[in-house]
């Protein structure tokens, strides 16, 4: 069964936007460096309900399965990312579910 892997962003208030497109780039490079990723998208925050919690930034990833997601997880370029994307954040929430 594949999983639908969902990570919402709020950034710290201090993030120039430079480093935030830099974390666009290096999130949306992740699906060719790690294999089990069968798709993968990412916008911003247009919803007009004002509901969003300050979270800016949703990305969706899709794995082939449970296996492929926990190999994603500690695989290095996945934690090269975290390590990048710490320092800028607020907040995250991550949420999984099988599809």
């Amino acid at each position: 069964m594949a999983i639908r892997h969902l990570v919402l962003l709020r950034f710290a208030s201090d993030t120039p936007p430079s480093a935030r497109a830099g974390i666009e780039t290096a999130f949306a490079a992740l699906p060719t460096q790690i294999g089990g990723i069968t798709a993968f998208e990412w916008g911003t925050n247009v919803s007009p309900e004002g509901l969003a919690k300050g979270f800016t930034h949703a990305f969706a990833l899709t794995f082939t399965d449970a296996a492929a997601r926990d190999a994603y997880l500690p695989h290095p370029a996945h934690q090269a990312f975290v390590a990048r994307l710490k320092p800028h954040l607020a907040d995250v929430l991550v949420f999984d579910y099988a599809i």
